[in-house]
């Protein structure tokens, strides 16, 4: 026996076939929508889990230390490059070698060693086949000031521009000799400046280049 027609509270009175089947239809479509948000969820949920699996199984670990750079092997190494002997001045045991490799300085090809003092930083560069004017151009147009003997060369201080201090530059100093002009400069002090200066010196009379 069937049962008795749905009575609608809203309506006061039985719904009709067609009432039916559209109430049955939206319950359905209600029902169909809840359950694919709720499987949405639970694939990003899974998703989330295997993306923190991989990640957290991925090996970590910091970037090996790079180690000291021979200054010595690398001018021997570049020296090719140029067909002379360049310089490797030995540093203090307290400076650290940051680079030491064939570099443009000043629109000509230069071997380049910069140095970490403790304090600042120094420059060492050794050009080849310059004009008198290198020197003045990699401190952007300073002019010479006097003239020092530091281990046994000669070498020019410079007064400094603007625009060297602009570009961190404090002391300048630059010696000429057979095989080219060595420029030593940087954000340093006059004492440690010196320092440079005398093991360039060192260096230059190891490999018998004279002034």
């Amino acid at each position: 026996m069937a049962g008795s027609p749905r009575i609608v509270a809203e309506l006061g009175r039985p719904e009709t076939p067609e009432e039916t089947a559209d109430r049955k239809a939206a319950a359905s479509y209600a029902y169909r929508s809840s359950k694919t948000l709720r499987n949405l969820i639970v694939a990003l949920g899974l998703t989330l889990l295997v993306v923190a699996a991989i990640v957290f199984a991925v090996p970590r670990g910091e970037m090996p230390a790079r180690g000291p750079i021979d200054v010595a092997a690398a001018a021997e190494e570049s020296s090719e490059t140029f067909g002379r002997p360049l310089v490797a001045p030995e540093a203090p045991s307290d400076w650290i070698v940051n680079s030491a490799e064939v570099d443009n300085v000043a629109g000509a090809s230069a071997w380049l060693i910069v140095y970490a003092p403790p304090s600042g930083y120094i420059r060492v560069a050794q050009g080849f086949d310059t004009d008198q004017a290198w020197a003045s151009r990699a401190l952007d147009g300073a002019a010479v000031s006097e003239s020092l003997t530091i281990g046994g060369l000669t070498w020019d201080n410079y007064q400094l521009s603007s625009a060297a201090n602009d570009r961190n530059i404090s002391y300048a100093l630059s010696t000429d000799t057979e095989s080219g002009t060595v420029l030593v400069y940087g954000a340093t002090d006059e004492d440690t400046a010196h320092v440079a200066a005398e093991q360039v010196a060192a260096a230059l009379a190891e490999e018998g280049i004279t002034g």
